[in-house]
Order: structure tokens, then sequence, then C-alpha cells
């Protein structure tokens, strides 16, 4: 079950020492982070691709260098000593992904509960070499009424950040469509594990 301990911040909060120093750390390493702000206070961000354990890093420093306050759901044995209190840090929820129910009501009740909500979320659900995407991040969106970021991590182009707020039609195969186009051109750290994007 997902537990209740969601960031409840707004994006009206400018990067601090530490925001300002990742900011100075990704842009050393060569990265340049994109990042458009919402005009609403609740979204589900999908994180694609994701192929290497880098992502977190570069994730994590990007969010800090534009003082977005976005959650994210990872799987809950990364919560589990000795670095679980880190991750809940970091703005980590676990999930028991073992459990194919809950999921998504549990997502759309933490939505309704909170006046303020990003939660971002890794469609392909692995870093290994998937053929289709979880549909959990779609069924969220639409049941919660909240717009779609689409975050990414361009290795090809050392750019990460989210730059487009995709309202969803609940048109299926209009909507993966739009996404697949969105992310035709990124390319992840090894580009041959991203995931196919359509659902099973």
């Amino acid at each position: 079950m997902i537990q209740d301990d969601f960031l409840t911040a707004n994006f009206n909060t400018r990067p601090g020492v530490f925001g300002r120093f990742c900011a100075v750390l990704l842009r050393l390493c060569g990265w340049r982070v994109l990042f458009v702000e919402p005009v609403v206070p609740k979204a589900v961000v999908i994180v694609y691709p994701h192929t290497s354990n880098w992502d977190f890093i570069v994730g994590i420093l990007a969010r800090y260098a534009v003082a977005a306050p976005i959650g994210f759901v990872g799987k809950d044995t990364l919560f589990r000593p000795p670095f679980g209190a880190l991750f809940r840090r970091l703005g980590g929820i676990p999930v028991n992904r073992r459990q194919s129910t809950g999921f998504v009501e549990g997502l759309v009740e933490a939505f309704a509960r909170n006046k303020s909500l990003y939660l971002a979320i890794a469609p392909e659900g692995t870093r290994a070499r998937s053929d289709h995407w979880k549909s959990g991040f779609y069924r969220v969106a639409l049941a919660a009424g909240v717009p779609l970021g689409l975050a990414f991590i361009d290795y090809s182009r050392r750019e990460v950040g989210i730059d487009t707020w995709l309202a969803l039609s609940g048109n299926e195969a209009e909507d993966m469509a739009g996404i697949r186009a969105y992310y035709a051109a990124k390319r992840g750290r090894w580009p041959g594990k991203a995931g196919d994007i359509r659902f099973r």
C-alpha cells in the first residue's frame, strides 16, 4: 500500500544554496536543464527514457536546481535500510509492485487529499528493456483529472527537464501517439534498453 507522506509544496520557491550547487554541478558535467513550470497545482509526471541508475542522480540534481517539488514513486525494496530514509527524504513514495491492486486507487486518493501534488513515475517500470509501458500513470492522471508532465533525460543532447505539460483527452491511441512523437528524439544512456512507448 502507498504511504501517506507526499510532497505538497508549490513552485513559488527559488533554489537555495544546495539547489544552486546542483545547477553548477550539472553545468560542469555538461548538462543543461530545461524547465517550464506547470500552471496547475497538481500533475502526474512521467520520466522517459529510464535506462540507467545515473538517471536518478541526474534527475534529482535537476529537481533541486529548479526547486521543483516533485515526488517520485519507487519500488518498496528501495526504501529498506540503509538508504530508505534518504529516498524518503528525497521525496520518494514506496509502492509494493508485487500487489496487482490498489496502486491507481491509492494515488488518485492522494491527489484528492492534497491541495498541491506533483508525482513522478517511470512508465517502463524497470531499467531493463521492456516491450511496453505500464498504464498506471495514464489511469491515475485521467481519474484524478490532472495533466501529464513529460520529463526527460536526454543523453544525446545532455539535456534534462520538463518542458511540456499535456492535457490527456482520454483517447488512448491519440494520447499515446502524441507522447511517442514527443519522445522520438530523446535518447537514454543505453538507447537499446528504452522501452516501447505503448501499453500491453
